[in-house]
């Protein structure tokens, strides 16, 4: 049977909270709020094991900080045996507009460094990721700053409906697989 890791990436302690580089860590976590279930401190990461019709499912929070998420990416791969293809990284995008989901198959980091680390631990970049635009409304030289700010009131009250639609996205990768997800959700 395969099995399936979802990674929501962000940075833990309590500074990141609401910051628009954790946006992985909001929809995961939302995800765990429909399931009612608590994150469980494990190696590199917080999880939650479950089924979605027979299929395992895997959260992960890695608590490596979004820059080395390769290292606890890495770790599940191998400790679950779980196949390239059945992994699904959601992370930040400031190439995307703001509220866009853009889903693809693999490819490049993007400029993305937790991206770039799981190409390098993983020694491939063909991997799923569900990418969520968090635009690019910053002034130069001010990126990361842009990244690790806060979100608006405005922008949180579209986020609250994106992650409704995350949660779909997610189970349809996982039972109807990358491509038929992408044709339904990208841009959604």
């Amino acid at each position: 049977m395969n099995k399936y890791l979802v990674v929501g990436l962000g940075n833990i302690g309590q500074e990141y909270t609401d910051t628009r580089h954790n946006i992985g860590f909001d929809i995961i976590e939302y995800y765990a709020s429909i399931l009612k279930s608590d994150f469980q401190p494990n190696k590199y990461g917080s999880t939650i094991k479950f089924k979605i019709k027979g299929r395992p499912v895997t959260l992960l929070k890695p608590t490596t900080y979004v820059n080395l998420s390769g290292k606890a990416v890495s770790y599940y791969v191998n400790k679950e045996n779980i196949k390239l293809e059945n992994i699904l990284i959601i992370a930040d995008d400031l190439n995307l507009p703001f509220g866009k989901f853009k889903i693809k198959t693999n490819g490049k980091s993007g400029g993305h460094n937790g991206i770039e680390n799981i190409i390098k631990s993983l020694d491939s970049f063909i991997f799923p990721r569900l990418k969520f635009g968090i635009g690019s409304d910053f002034l130069k030289g001010n990126q990361i700053n842009f990244v690790l700010g806060k979100w608006t009131k405005n922008e949180k009250e579209v986020i609250s409906k994106k992650l409704i639609l995350s949660k779909d996205i997610i189970d349809s990768f996982v039972f109807k697989g990358i491509r038929p997800t992408m044709n339904k959700y990208n841009s959604k």
